[in-house]
């Protein structure tokens, strides 16, 4: 496998995670699910506005098996030099969370409205990272 394979490969097993845990248990904490938010719990006792929610989380979950399955077939039948544009495409779209959703998380977090505390920063700089791995396997030589 090239780089670009495994850093690809990756990503879709830890984003296939997120997709399990939204569709089958969206209240957890771990896997990047709706659970670190307050509102999720709090929504609960509205349940026109916790049936939206959790539309939101499932639609979610739905474009990132799409997504997801793009990525495979990437992996498995794209020629070297689309995988690594297909890299560097990840590092722009996946660096627009610091666009709109960044700055939202960190306001929330500053509101204390996401438990654990500072897990805006957590997320950003896992965020950062992959972002780096991307484009690092995108100019990799191999």
């Amino acid at each position: 496998m090239s780089v670009a394979e495994i850093v690809i490969s990756c990503f879709v097993v830890i984003e296939l995670s997120n997709v399990v845990t939204m569709y089958f248990i969206p209240g957890s904490r771990k896997a990047n699910s709706v659970g670190v938010f307050t509102a999720w719990e709090k929504s609960r006792h509205y349940p026109e506005i916790h049936d939206f929610v959790k539309y939101l989380v499932y639609w979610v979950a739905g474009t990132k098996l799409i997504f997801i399955l793009l990525l495979v077939a990437i992996v498995l039948f794209a020629t070297p030099d689309i995988q690594r544009i297909c890299l560097v495409i990840l590092a722009v779209t996946t660096a627009s969370f610091y666009w709109r959703l960044f700055p939202l998380i960190r306001k929330m977090d500053r509101n204390q409205e996401i438990e654990p505390k500072n897990y805006s920063r957590t997320l950003g700089v896992l965020i950062a990272i992959f972002i780096a791995a991307f484009l690092a396997a995108a100019f990799s030589s191999s």
